[in-house]
C-alpha cells in the first residue's frame, strides 16, 4: 500500500523508533530517518524497502548538538520533503545522584529530550497547520508523572513533554494537526543501557516490548488520542501517584530506582 505522505521519525535506529517506522512503512509513508548512527539508519531503509517498498531518506543527525534541528529542518527543504506526521522519538536518560552527575552530559539530555522536540515541533507545526492537517507525537514516559530521585533531570525532561504536548494540542485544536504524547513505562530498547542504569527494580518489574509500544502509540497518534499511557498497571500507578502525596510517590520511586547491588545510599528528607 502506497500512499503520498511522509513521516519523519527522529531516533529511527533502535528501539520504539525503528518499531514505529516499520509500522509507518506498512502503511505506504515515505520515511525521512534520522539518528546518529548512518549505518543503523541504512540497514533499516533496506529493511523497510524490501519488506514493503517504502522510501526512506536517510539524515544522520546528533540532535543532542543546538543546530541539529535547524540542519534537519533545512535539509528536508533542500530535498523538497513536505513532512505530515513528526514523531519526536529520540531521548536519552542520566542516572545517578544529580550532585554527581557530569554537567555536559545533563545538558546534552536536556538539548535531547527538551530543545530539539520543541525545536522540530515549532518549526514543522506550522507548515502543517497551514496546509490544514498533520499529525506530532512526542515520546515522554510514565516518569512524566512524578519526580524520579537518582533520574531527577531525565523525570523533570519527559513532565515538560507532557506538559508542553498537551498545551500544544490545545491551541492546535481547530488547525487540523493532531498532537499526541505518548507515555510508556519501561521498555525493552537500548535506554537502559545508553543511561548506564544498571539493575534498578523498577527495570525488573513491568517491562514492555518496544513493538507493544509502537503499535499503540501509532494507534493512538492516528486516533489524535493526546495522551496515551502504555500497558494497563501503567495506566493505574499513572493515575494513582496524582493521588498520592508528593513526598511518598518520590521516596517510593527512590526505592525502586535502586539497584539493590549497589551501596545504598543515606537518603535526604
Amino acid at each position: 500500500m502506497e500512499n503520498d505522505k511522509t513521516a519523519l521519525i527522529t531516533g529511527a535506529s533502535s528501539g520504539i523508533g525503528m518499531e514505529l517506522a516499520r509500522l509507518f512503512a506498512q502503511d505506504g509513508y515515505r520515511l525521512v530517518l534520522t539518528a546518529r548512527s548512518e549505518d543503523k539508519l541504512n540497514a533499516l531503509a533496506d529493511e523497510l524497502a524490501e519488506a514493503h517498498g517504502a522510501h526512506s531518506l536517510i539524515l544522520p543527525k546528533d540532535l543532542a548538538q543546538p543546530n541539529a534541528p535547524a540542519e534537519l529542518h533545512n535539509a528536508l527543504k533542500e530535498n523538497a520533503v513536505q513532512v505530515d506526521a513528526l514523531i519526536n522519538n529520540a531521548g536519552i536518560g542520566c542516572y545517578g545522584f544529580f550532585h554527581e552527575t557530569n554537567l555536559e552530559r545533563i545538558a546534552g539530555m536536556l538539548q535531547l529530550n527538551i530543545i530539539s522536540l520543541t525545536a522540530l515541533t515549532r518549526l514543522l507545526l506550522p507548515e502543517m497547520a497551514a496546509r490544514g492537517g498533520g499529525r506530532i507525537m512526542n515520546i515522554a514516559s510514565t516518569a512524566a508523572f512524578q519526580p524520579g530521585p537518582l533520574m531527577a533531570a531525565y523525570f523533570a525532561s519527559k513532565a515538560y513533554v507532557l506538559s508542553f504536548s498537551q498545551a500544544v494540542a490545545n491551541e492546535a485544536a481547530d488547525s487540523g494537526v493532531s498532537i499526541t504524547c505518548l507515555c510508556p513505562g519501561p521498555a525493552a530498547t537500548g535506554f537502559i543501557e545508553s543511561a548506564q542504569i544498571g539493575s534498578p527494580r523498577i527495570f525488573k518489574m513491568n517491562i514492555l516490548d518496544s513493538s507493544r509500544v509502537a503499535r499503540e502509540g501509532y494507534r493512538a497518534m492516528t486516533r489524535g488520542k493526546r495522551v496515551a499511557v502504555v500497558g494497563r498497571i501503567n495506566k493505574i500507578l499513572a493515575l494513582a501517584v496524582r493521588l498520592s502525596p508528593r513526598n511518598l510517590t518520590t521516596r517510593a520511586l527512590r526505592f525502586l530506582l535502586t539497584d539493590p547491588k549497589r551501596p545504598p545510599a543515606k537518603e535526604t528528607s
